[in-house]
């Protein structure tokens, strides 16, 4: 599986507990082939409602891009539902935003053809 980080301004090379905990349940979860997950918080560091949310963290806002054989045979809305329900404890902590991109092997395969 390939993997990827990038949290540029806030936390540097080095994942928060937030992010680990996206990595640690979407594996377990959906077994993906890649998983690209980017802290984007930075980018709403000035907003005032998210100085306290993310339990303090500041990890708000993420971008996650997910290759996984778990959503054959399901739409975008049920792809995307796995995803929030696996995430639900780090919703309820303040993880406000996700940006997600999910695909099959196959239709990952079809996009780079």
């Amino acid at each position: 599986m390939s993997t990827d980080s990038r949290s540029p301004e806030t936390f540097g090379d080095f994942p928060g507990h937030v992010e680990q905990s996206i990595r640690a349940k979407l594996t377990a979860l959906l077994q993906p082939t890649d998983l690209l997950i980017s802290n984007d918080s930075w980018q709403h560091r000035h907003h005032a409602a998210m100085k306290a949310q993310g339990g303090g963290s500041g990890e708000t806002h993420f971008s996650v891009s997910v290759i996984s054989d778990a959503f054959m045979g399901k739409t975008t809305m049920q792809r995307h539902r796995m995803i929030y329900a696996a995430l639900a404890e780090e919703f309820a902590a303040g993880l406000h935003a996700l940006t997600l991109k999910t695909n099959t092997t196959q239709e990952a395969h079809k996009v780079i053809d």
